[in-house]
């Protein structure tokens, strides 16, 4: 464990909270910081990293995260006093590519383990709204057509200067990508913290068991269905939709803030009709005001499917597999499955 104790102040602790550092409550009687509770401490860079970290850990961490609840991740700017506590963490588990911000804080500070979600399973490149032009189909296609049919520019870097360069960073909404993150980082805490090794190996094959159940459930539930193509406000779902033989049509990239070219509207509603699109999803951190315009102009209805960011009030589920299992309901709703 990190030696490197010291009493923080209630005061402090509040600050702390004020500017974005965000403690769960899983795994920690209480919201001390990163680097004062006598436990392993991990700093997760935002809910699906934090996750992983309670679910693997157990009793023996405290989990602390610097993405807020209800804030948007692609959007964190980490703060001094965030750069600051990072250095008393034991642990960075985070996704590189996702958040600059967290990417250059971690690069930087002195953590003995900084593990790096995005080196533990393969990353692909996945459509973007402007990829629809090219005459020949991404070589990450699904089975659907819609990637090979309309092509995809595989745009690294979107206009609000996220880097996507490494690819597509939305890997834990793939159960079995996210079962070989999960198992990548039990071997890190095993190796950070081998007092706990054998707990940290059982609460991974736990972890793993249950993400290759809820893969099965999506097999199960979307086998028989009458198309193929969803729509979606931001290009998170690209993993899902190839495991599962799916097409996204998404209305922004990989930026949900990034805004639809009038082209890629008029394409949309077009794909739409040829399809028998009937839902147009969005998600709970972002507006839903394009969503409901392109629905309206469609005659289709709009529904969520929620990118697991972030668990808020208004999620449909209290954790990652709630969630997972009801945007399994609505894409068997959307997708007409039987």
């Amino acid at each position: 464990m990190n030696v490197r104790r010291r009493h923080i102040s209630a005061v402090a602790l509040t600050a702390a909270a004020a500017l974005g550092f965000g403690t769960l409550t899983a795994c920690s009687s209480d919201s001390a910081a990163a680097g004062d509770t006598g436990s392993f401490d991990v700093v997760a860079s935002f809910y699906p990293m934090a996750f992983l970290a309670e679910r693997i850990g157990g009793e023996h961490v405290h989990v602390t995260s610097l993405t807020q609840p209800g804030q948007e991740p692609h959007d964190l700017e980490i703060s001094a006093r965030q750069t600051a506590q990072l250095e008393e963490a034991d642990a960075a588990l985070y996704l590189k590519g996702l958040q600059p911000s967290v990417d250059e804080a971690i690069g930087q500070s002195p953590i003995a383990t900084k593990i790096d979600a995005a080196e533990l399973t393969t990353l692909e490149e996945h459509g973007t709204e402007a990829g629809h032009d090219e005459e020949h189909g991404d070589e990450h296609g699904t089975e659907a057509g819609h990637d090979e049919e309309h092509g995809d520019e595989h745009a690294h870097e979107d206009e609000h200067g996220h880097d996507h360069e490494g690819g597509d960073p939305h890997i834990w909404l793939d159960p079995v990508k996210y079962a070989e993150v999960a198992e990548g980082v039990g071997k890190a805490f095993q190796k950070a913290d081998p007092d706990h090794a054998a707990d940290y190996r059982k609460n991974t094959a736990a972890l793993v068991k249950d993400l290759k159940a809820l893969d099965q459930k999506f097999r199960t539930g979307l086998a028989n269905r009458t198309t193929d193509v969803f729509l979606t406000t931001h290009a998170a779902f690209g993993y899902l939709a190839e495991r599962y033989g799916l097409a996204e049509e998404a209305i922004s990239g990989l930026d949900p803030d990034t805004e639809p070219s009038g082209a890629r509207v008029k394409e949309l509603q077009k794909i739409a009709k040829e399809d028998g699109v009937t839902t147009v999803f969005y998600e709970t951190l972002v507006s839903d005001r394009t969503a409901k315009t392109l629905a309206g102009d469609t005659g289709l209805r709009t529904d969520v499917l929620d990118p697991v960011e972030g668990i808020t009030d208004h999620s449909r589920g209290e954790d990652y597999f709630q969630v997972m299992e009801a945007n399994l309901t609505a894409l068997r709703t959307a997708l007409g499955a039987r």
